[in-house]
């Protein structure tokens, strides 16, 4: 009916080349469309790192109830990552704070950084 005649081999190869072929510009394009995306989500990272503002100088510890001032540390001291109760401050109010009788840190000492000497 209607004349069909079955598919030679060679036809039959051929076709099957057009099948891998549609398939693999369709994966290669999903992968461009990937590599992509993540050179974009790198660049979106490296801007976010440059608009990052540097870690301040100093930093002033409060204490439980937010109000108690503990101590002075400096900008960099390990210490202060660990009890997550620091705010950054500036020179002239970890001076102000040193001076009223707030205690320095003892591990990055930062009255002697500042040039405070008891």
């Amino acid at each position: 009916m209607g004349g069909e005649q079955p598919l030679s081999r060679l036809d039959a190869l051929r076709f099957a080349r057009r099948v891998v072929e549609q398939q693999a510009v369709r994966q290669l394009r999903l992968i461009d469309r990937w590599i992509a995306d993540e050179e974009r989500r790198e660049i979106e990272r490296l801007q976010g790192e440059e608009m990052r503002p540097g870690p301040p100088d100093w930093l002033i510890q409060y204490g439980l109830n937010r109000s108690n001032v503990d101590a002075v540390r400096a900008g960099d001291c390990w210490a202060a990552a660990k009890s997550g109760r620091c705010r950054p401050a500036s020179r002239l109010q970890a001076i102000d704070a040193l001076r009223g009788q707030v205690p320095p840190c003892i591990h990055c000492r930062p009255d002697t950084a500042l040039g405070i000497l008891d």
